[in-house]
């Protein structure tokens, strides 16, 4: 079990990576699963925007990608997060940006873990396993 953080074409976030690492290591095992290689490169909107048209065929901006190599039970994936649209989103919806940046952080682990978020039932059950995580962030 590993974690790597990485910064493309950004600055690196402040975050404090053990204690992100044992938090991400706790959510992963409360859905029963197990921790693999787990790698988030921290990028730009412009590097996001071109990751998203080469792999995804999308042409807009977004919070994250996440590629899953997730198999069985151990979850594994690269999660790219765009560091501009955290910092806009947290202007956009009024939230402090290392809130949202955990929120984004956490959200790729869920998809890693097999929730979806494409329907407004899978969207509310993320948003409040989401919440849950934070929650359990903070004590």
């Amino acid at each position: 079990m590993s974690f790597f953080y990485e910064a493309d074409t950004v600055s690196f976030p402040k975050i404090k990576r053990r204690k992100t690492s044992a938090w991400i290591k706790s959510v992963i095992a409360s859905h029963d699963k197990r921790t693999g290689n787990i790698t988030y490169i921290f990028c730009s909107d412009a590097e996001i925007l071109r990751i998203n048209r080469q792999y995804l065929q999308h042409d807009y901006y977004t919070d994250i990608i996440t590629f899953d190599y997730t198999e069985g039970e151990i979850v594994s994936g690269d999660l790219f997060i765009s560091l501009d649209t955290v910092r806009t989103n947290s202007e956009k919806f009024k939230t402090n940006y290392d809130e949202e940046l955990h929120r984004v952080m956490i959200h790729g682990v869920l998809h890693l873990c097999g929730f979806k978020d494409k329907t407004p039932e899978e969207e509310q059950l993320m948003r409040e396993m989401e919440n849950k995580a934070l929650a359990d962030l903070s004590k």
